[in-house]
């Protein structure tokens, strides 16, 4: 069996006295691309933003690589390989697209390799290369949730989480974005992905997580919850 990255146990976090997660239990082995699915409001984003360093937990653990990440900022994890996609994207708007791709790589120093990587992500999104010399402020969405990938893929991450990559995209950048997602994770990147559509989350998922008002009602393989009953009908609308 592959190694675990990404071990959540028991994860408590509240915000104002409102208990958004409550004790949830989480697994991500290597190579896998697991979908956490669940309704606006379900505590998914609260779940990454603990993950990612940027949300103190104030009961349970979240091991990465073996060691807890309590206490620990963005800014290390980062440097261990775990970059995070934000619901919202978050791409420097008043810099351009190559810009932006060298800021994803502030945390190396091989400029050989970075250069190398720009000209990997502008073959894997090459409407970036079009537009390489534009501000990113003025793109579209779905083209900012490109540049938002592309800037995480820059820092080499060991686990790529995406928050709601989906989100407010026509229906074209949203088949593009699973397909890139689909790739990514065929190219051995493993994946955590946060996301409302459930349909198109469990088609490309090894495994899924089911949550609801702050916790894990279900699991299971990305094939089994598509086709089970209780899942059809709370998010896939039959």
């Amino acid at each position: 069996m592959a190694n675990t990255l990404l071990k959540v146990s028991g994860l408590k976090v509240s915000y104002g006295g409102i208990k958004a997660v409550k004790g949830i239990d989480l697994e991500v082995r290597e190579g896998e691309l697991i979908s956490l699915i669940g309704s606006n409001g379900a505590g998914k984003t609260t779940t990454m933003k603990a993950v990612t360093g940027s949300l103190v937990f104030e009961g349970g653990d979240i091991e990465y690589l073996g060691q807890s990440i309590k206490g620990k900022g963005a800014w290390d994890l980062v440097k261990q390989g775990l970059a995070m996609v934000p619901e919202g994207r978050g791409v420097f708007t008043r810099m351009t697209i190559t810009e932006n791709l060298q800021m994803g790589a502030y945390i190396r120093t091989d400029k050989a390799g970075i250069a190398n990587d720009i000209e990997r992500m502008f073959g894997i999104f090459p409407r970036l290369r079009e537009r390489k010399d534009q501000l990113a402020g003025t793109m579209s969405g779905g083209e900012q949730q490109m540049l938002a990938m592309a800037r995480a893929l820059m820092s080499q991450p060991k686990v790529l989480l995406l928050d709601e990559p989906s989100m407010g995209l026509s229906p074209i950048m949203v088949d593009k974005i699973f397909e890139v997602v689909r790739d990514v994770s065929a190219q051995g990147v493993t994946v955590l992905l946060v996301e409302q559509n459930a349909q198109r989350a469990l088609q490309i998922a090894d495994r899924g997580y089911v949550m609801d008002s702050g916790e894990i009602t279900m699991t299971g393989s990305g094939k089994d919850l598509l086709v089970d009953p209780k899942v059809k009908e709370a998010y896939l609308g039959h």
